[in-house]
């Protein structure tokens, strides 16, 4: 498993800095529910707005 998990969306409340994600669990998921083809096709479901 990954020991460090890099995200570059700041408004997301788990970014911290040095562009690393503090959340729990990633859940990443591909677009439609159909097999991704290539990066732009998937979305990241761990998102959460800063407040």
């Amino acid at each position: 498993m990954a020991q460090d998990v890099l995200c570059e969306v700041s408004n997301c409340k788990y970014w911290a800095s040095g562009n690393k994600c503090m959340a729990d669990a990633i859940y990443v998921v591909s677009h439609h529910g159909k097999r991704a083809a290539n990066q732009e096709e998937t979305d990241c479901k761990t998102f959460e707005p800063k407040i």
